[in-house]
Formats: structure tokens, C-alpha cells, sequence
């Protein structure tokens, strides 16, 4: 098992800006001395979901401020970008962080940004399979041409290239079952779950992902792996509360993306979702909160019952103190992560 770490850089009380990336660094540093495999970014734009709405810049930075980890966007919004610039961000990227750069292409799932752009989330597929095409031809070959249904391109040579050959470690991050589908026909790799997305529909998940393995049959083994909202606590009462700070984010992440979302002057609105199970069925299947020993039992079922080769932890959600996110990450790397370390990975 492999373990990474996932920042959405959310704020439900709307903290400064230079706070909120201040700890983005703090966290990071702390992820890379404790020997978490990589730090991804969530590209999200004009609402306190998500703070983090030029991912390759920060991680740049982020990649400057530390030693090891692997950065990387979890993801790239390729309908809201030009593939072209998109191919050099990345190259760039990569040089700048001396090839530690892991990327993450999706197609957006929140009209509300979609409609600010001048989009339209309908056409989201179809531009995403286009710029997946461009971006790969852009950062493998000296000199590539395109003619599709919304990019045109002439003869272009992308400079930077890359430092990673062929090019940087690309991944999907599937919410959908075509998501997925389409992550494994392009031998990608896929990251599931996240805040919103219940224990069932990860098993389909992982069954759909092992379905199109063998009808597609990759040129490499590819990775399945997960993001869920991580909290290490022996008091049973601070852990629900952290659960109620989870539950902001999977509230507003549901209302955004299902079309109901109340947004005004930056600042989202939690609102209950339709069929919004109890708080108790929420921390045993929607997120990963609880005691060591209850957190690596949680993640041995995601290994055994979806069939991950990855866990990303997402320890900071709405408005946790930080000192109590850093303790977290402390204990997980103390207390759970070695008990994987002799442990076979999933097939």
C-alpha cells in the first residue's frame, strides 16, 4: 500500500488567503519528513470549496519547500484551458520541481464554475478527450498538428519539455463510472473517492476499474487508488465533531456538483443533501475517522473489498485547527502506515 496526501484548501469561514497557503506549505513540509508518497492539489474556482485555483503554480512552490514528496494536481480541469498551454504548464512544472511531478487530467463536475467560464459541462467529455490527445502528442513528439471539433492546431513544437520520459506520470480522477472507463482505455491510471462518494459505489468502482483492465489490457499495471477525509483521534467525541467539519465538505461538494449550490460572494452554503444518511453510517463508510486501529481497519476494507494499491488522506477538511491536522498526520505515519509495510499490495 501506498499512501498520499490530497489538499483541497477549503475554508467554510472564508480565512485569509496567505493563511490558508501558509498551511498548504505546513502540511506539505510535514507530509514530505513523514514519508507520505506525494501531495496532489484539487483545481477548484470561485467559491470557499476550494482555495486552490492555479494547482501547477503552487505546487511549484510547494515542490521548493521540500525534499521528496512527489506533487502533483489532482486535477488539471481541461475543459477550462487551452491543451496547448496546459502541455507547457506541465513541462514547465516538471522541470521546475526536478521531475517530481505527478499529473492528474479531469473534465469538471460543478456547473456553477463551468457557467463563469462561459461553458458548458455538456461538451465536458468531448473537450476532455481532445486535450487529452493534444497534451499527449504536444509532450511526446518534436512537432504535432491537430484538427478536431474544438482545437485546430498547426504545426507547434512545445518547449519546455519534460524531465520525467516520456512524460510526467498521468492519472484520472473518476467519479463516474465513464470516468473510469475512459481512464483505463488510455492505459491512465484512476483515483477515486473523495468526499461525497459512499463505501458502495467505490466497490462498483473497483469492479468496473478490474472490467476494463482485461477488455482494454493496458501496456503497464495500472494503479486504482482512493482520497478520503482522514482524522486520528482516541476521544470518540472529538472525532464526530472533525466528522461534522467532513460533512461541510461533502455537503457543498454534493450541492455543486449535483446543481443546487448556494454561493454568494465566495462563501458556499452547507446544505443537507437529498437521503443524507446519520452522522454514525457517514464516518463508517463516507470518510476515515476514528482510532489507529479503527482507521487501518477501515483501510484494509478498501484494499480488500475495492482493491487499492493507494490511500490519500485528506487530513485537512473545513475549518480544523491546524495543530490538530499536523498531530493527525503524525499518528497516521506513526501508527498505520507501517502496520502496511509487510503487507502485500492488492492484485
Amino acid at each position: 500500500m501506498q499512501f498520499g496526501t490530497f489538499l483541497l484548501m477549503q475554508s467554510p469561514s472564508m480565512r485569509p488567503s496567505e493563511e490558508i497557503y501558509r498551511r498548504a506549505v505546513e502540511i506539505t513540509q510535514a507530509a514530505d519528513e513523514l514519508g507520505f508518497q506525494n501531495m496532489w492539489l484539487a483545481e477548484h474556482h470561485f467559491s470557499n470549496y476550494g482555495y486552490s485555483s492555479r494547482p501547477l503554480q503552487t505546487v511549484v512552490h510547494l515542490a521548493d519547500k521540500t525534499r521528496r514528496i512527489r506533487v502533483g494536481v489532482a486535477v488539471i480541469i481541461l475543459p477550462f484551458h487551452h491543451p496547448v498551454i496546459v502541455a507547457e504548464e506541465v513541462a514547465t512544472a516538471d522541470v521546475l520541481t526536478g521531475g517530481r511531478l505527478d499529473v492528474g487530467l479531469g473534465r469538471g463536475y460543478q456547473p456553477y464554475e463551468f457557467e463563469r467560464l462561459g461553458l458548458t459541462i455538456e461538451q465536458s467529455r468531448a473537450r476532455w478527450e481532445e486535450a487529452v490527445d493534444i497534451i499527449l502528442k504536444a509532450l511526446t513528439e518534436e512537432t504535432f498538428a491537430y484538427q478536431g471539433t474544438y482545437y485546430q492546431i498547426p504545426d507547434t513544437t512545445v518547449l519546455p519539455r519534460p524531465v520525467q520520459k516520456p512524460l510526467p506520470p498521468l492519472f484520472v480522477a473518476g467519479q463516474n463510472p465513464e470516468s473510469i472507463v475512459a481512464a483505463v482505455r488510455r492505459g491512465f491510471d484512476v483515483v477515486t473517492g473523495g468526499a461525497g462518494v459512499p463505501f458502495e459505489r467505490l466497490v462498483q468502482f473497483g469492479r468496473l476499474f478490474v472490467e476494463s483492465v482485461q477488455e482494454y489490457r493496458p501496456p503497464r499495471r495500472l494503479f486504482l487508488g482512493i482520497n478520503r477525509p482522514v482524522y486520528i483521534t482516541d476521544d470518540a467525541a472529538e472525532a464526530r465533531r472533525v466528522a461534522q467539519e467532513v460533512l461541510w465538505n461533502m455537503r457543498v461538494t454534493l450541492s455543486l456538483r449535483r446543481g443546487y449550490a448556494r454561493v454568494a460572494s465566495g462563501r458556499a452554503t452547507a446544505i443537507p443533501f437529498e437521503n443524507e444518511p446519520p452522522l454514525e453510517t457517514l464516518m463508517r463508510d463516507w470518510m476515515t475517522v476514528g482510532t489507529p486501529d479503527q482507521v487501518y481497519d477501515q483501510i484494509c476494507r478498501y484494499r480488500d473489498e475495492v482493491g487499492i494499491t493507494h490511500f490519500n488522506c485528506s487530513f485537512w477538511s473545513g475549518d480544523m485547527p491546524h495543530e490538530k491536522v499536523l498531530r493527525s498526520m503524525e499518528r497516521f505515519a506513526a501508527e498505520v502506515m507501517p502496520r502496511f509495510a509487510t503487507q502485500p499490495a492488492a492484485v
